[in-house]
C-alpha cells in the first residue's frame, strides 16, 4: 500500500480496485503516457461515476454531469485543439479572465498549468466522468471544421513564416519544428506573444525573469503594460526559443547578444523584430523592438508636423547639400522621421547610402550597411567608403564621435546631403554638442542646415475623449496664449474598450529649426545653447513646449501628456 498515493490509494482503501490491479493500471498509464483514470475506466467502465465522486472528495473539486451540459456555450477561441487532444480536457465556459475546464483526473496538474500558460487565463478544474469526457473530446477532435482548431491556426502558420536569413539555419529550424515534442507549446506561445504585440500596435516586447516569477510586458503608446506571467520554470525554454529564432548562440548566456527575427504576417506584409538579450541575476532578459517597414511609408503628413515645420523639412530635403540632424531620446521616433525623409529622396536618379547600427527597416533602392565594430566597420569607415562611391545622399545612424562628425561635415560641405541623429534634448543643444565634440564653429555654421528635435506624445482616443474644464489661470501658467485659450478645444482621456487608458496611437511633437544667418553668427562667436534657443524663438521657430501646446489646443492630446513629454 505504501507505493500508492492519492486517488489510486483511495480506490484500493474503499475496496473498489484490488491492490495489484491498481499497480498494473499505474504501470500501464505511465508506459502509455495516459492518465490513471483513463486506463482504469477503460478496464472497467462501471468505475467512471465512482471515480469522479471519490476524486471530488479527494481534491475538493465540483462534479459536472456532461450529459446535461449545453455544448453551445463551449468557448471556441480559447484553447487549441492540440492541447485538448494532448491532455484530454474540455473547455467548458469562461467568467471574465477565469477559464473552467472539464477533467477526469485532477492529479494531472501539468495539464492545467500548460493551459493557463497558453491562454494567459486563470484555469480551474471541474470533474467529469471519464467515459463521457472521452466521447465529448473525440467528437470535438473529429469535427474537422471546429473553430477550436483555429484558435492557434494563425500562430502555427506564422511559425512556418519565420524567415531566417541563413538557409541552413532555416532548414534546421523547420525540421526541428516539424517534429512534435515537449517544446511545441513554447513555440506556439512565443508566436502568440509576437503576433499579439503586432496586432495591438506595440513597439517593444519585454521578456523578464525574476527570482519567483516571469513576466512579459508590451510597450504600447510609450507605456509598458504586463500581459502575461508564464511559469518561472519555463523562462529558459522561452529564452532559448527566442534565441533560435534570432539566430543567436543559445549556449551563450554570459554576455549580451543581438539578433533579428523576420515574421511574415501575410503574403504582402512582414514584420521585423530587433532582438537583444541581457544576462540578469535570474536569467536572460530579452527585449524585442518591433520594426514595421510600412511606418517609413506613412508619408510626412502622417507624422504630426505643423505645416510650417513640414515645409522646412521638405525644403532641406530638396537641397543638394547640407546636413539634417534629428535629435531626441531613445524611442522618440527619430528613425521614422529619417526614413520618411529617405523615402521622399528615394528616386531612380539618386544614389543613397546609409550606415546604421543596426539597419532597422529595409528600404528597396537604398544601399544600407550594418556597422560592425568587431571587424572595424564603424560609422567613420563606412562614411569614407560611401564618399568613394559617388553618393548623392548619405545617412549616418548616429554621430557618436569627432571622427564621424568631421567626415559627415566634410561630406555636407562637398556636395552631399547628409542625414543623421544625435542624442540631445533640443535643437540648440545639438549645435553646442557638436562644438563640445571638437567640431570647429565655422564647420558647424556652414554645414548644418536643419535640426529636428522631437518627442512622441500619446493621442487622445477619438471614441471616448471628453471636453476638459481647465481654469484659465492654469492654461496661462502652462504657456497658452489668449488666442489659444479662446479658440482651443481641450480634452481629457476617459478610456474605453478600443483604447489604452484614454489614448490610442501617438503623434510627433517637433522643434524644427533652420540655421539662419543670426543663428550662424551666434555659433561662430561661440554662443551657448540658451542664446541659440532665444534667437530661434525670436525668428519664429516653435520649441518643443510650444508645439506640444498646439497639439493640446487642437484636441489631439491632453495637457497632462504634453507636460509628460516636454517638461523636465
Amino acid at each position: 500500500m505504501t507505493s500508492l498515493t492519492g486517488l489510486p490509494r483511495r480506490l484500493v482503501e474503499q475496496g473498489l480496485i484490488e491492490l495489484h490491479a491498481a499497480e498494473d493500471i499505474l504501470k500501464s498509464a505511465k508506459s502509455d503516457k495516459r492518465s490513471f483514470v483513463t486506463v482504469a475506466v477503460q478496464k472497467d467502465p462501471s468505475l467512471a461515476g465512482t471515480i469522479s465522486r471519490i476524486a471530488s472528495e479527494e481534491f475538493g473539486l465540483p462534479v459536472l454531469d456532461l450529459s446535461s451540459f449545453d455544448f453551445d456555450v463551449v468557448p471556441s477561441d480559447v484553447v487549441s485543439l492540440s492541447l485538448i487532444e494532448k491532455h484530454r480536457i474540455l473547455p467548458l465556459f469562461t467568467r471574465g479572465n477565469r477559464l473552467f475546464v472539464a477533467q477526469s483526473d485532477p492529479s494531472l496538474i501539468n495539464a492545467i498549468d500548460e493551459i493557463k500558460f497558453n491562454t494567459g487565463m486563470t484555469t480551474e478544474s471541474i470533474l467529469v466522468e471519464e467515459d463521457k469526457l472521452a466521447i465529448a473530446v473525440d467528437k470535438l477532435i473529429n469535427a474537422s471544421d471546429t473553430s477550436l482548431e483555429d484558435a492557434f491556426g494563425d500562430l502555427d502558420g506564422a511559425l512556418d513564416d519565420v524567415d531566417l536569413e541563413d538557409p541552413e539555419a532555416r532548414d534546421k529550424e523547420q525540421e526541428k519544428d516539424a517534429t512534435p515534442g515537449d517544446d511545441a507549446p513554447i513555440v506556439r506561445f512565443v508566436n502568440k506573444m509576437l503576433l499579439d504585440a503586432v496586432r495591438i500596435g506595440a513597439s517593444d516586447i519585454h521578456f523578464e525573469p525574476y527570482e519567483k516569477r516571469y513576466r512579459i510586458r508590451y510597450r504600447t503608446d510609450g507605456v509598458l503594460k504586463e500581459v502575461s506571467q508564464p511559469p518561472i520554470n519555463l523562462s529558459g525554454k522561452i529564452a532559448a526559443r527566442l534565441k533560435v529564432m534570432s539566430q543567436m548562440d543559445i549556449s551563450e548566456r554570459r554576455i549580451p547578444q543581438d539578433g533579428r527575427i523576420k515574421m511574415k504576417i501575410s503574403k504582402n506584409k512582414a514584420i521585423d523584430f530587433r532582438v537583444n538579450t541581457l544576462p540578469t541575476l535570474w536569467g536572460e532578459k530579452i527585449v524585442l523592438r518591433i520594426l514595421d517597414p510600412s511606418s517609413a511609408k506613412l508619408g510626412i503628413d502622417a507624422l504630426g508636423y505643423e505645416e510650417d515645420q513640414k515645409q522646412l523639412y521638405l525644403e532641406a530635403l530638396s537641397n543638394p547639400q547640407g546636413m539634417i540632424l534629428v535629435t531626441g531620446p531613445t524611442g522618440s521616433g527619430k528613425t521614422v522621421s529619417l526614413y520618411t525623409g529617405l523615402n521622399i529622396l528615394n528616386v531612380e536618379g539618386t544614389n543613397i547610402s546609409t550606415a546604421e547600427d543596426p539597419v532597422e527597416i529595409n528600404l528597396e533602392g537604398i544601399n544600407q550597411v550594418n556597422v560592425n565594430n568587431k571587424v572595424g566597420l564603424d560609422f567613420a569607415s563606412a562614411l569614407r567608403s560611401f564618399l568613394r562611391q559617388d553618393p548623392d545622399v548619405v545617412m549616418v545612424g548616429e554621430i557618436r564621435d569627432l571622427e564621424t562628425a568631421q567626415i559627415a561635415i566634410k561630406a555636407a560641405q562637398t556636395g552631399h546631403l547628409v542625414l543623421s541623429t544625435l542624442h540631445t534634448n533640443s535643437a540648440a543643444e545639438t549645435l553646442t554638442r557638436l562644438a563640445n565634440m571638437g567640431v570647429p564653429a565655422f564647420n558647424i555654421a556652414t554645414s548644418v542646415s536643419l535640426i529636428i528635435a522631437q518627442r512622441l506624445a500619446r493621442r487622445l482616443c477619438s471614441n471616448c475623449k471628453q471636453p476638459a474644464e481647465i481654469p484659465e489661470e492654469a492654461l496661462k501658467e502652462a504657456g497658452f496664449n489668449n488666442e489659444q485659450i479662446a479658440s482651443g478645444d481641450f480634452y481629457r482621456p476617459i478610456g474605453c474598450a478600443s483604447c489604452n487608458a484614454g489614448y490610442k496611437g501617438r503623434v510627433g511633437i517637433y522643434e524644427v529649426v533652420s540655421i539662419t544667418d543670426s543663428i550662424s553668427r551666434i555659433i561662430m562667436s561661440g554662443g551657448n545653447s540658451i542664446e541659440i534657443a532665444d534667437s530661434a524663438r525670436k525668428e519664429g521657430f516653435a520649441d518643443l513646449r510650444t508645439s506640444a501646446l498646439r497639439k493640446v489646443a487642437a484636441g489631439i492630446t491632453s495637457l497632462e501628456e504634453a507636460n509628460r513629454v516636454t517638461m523636465d
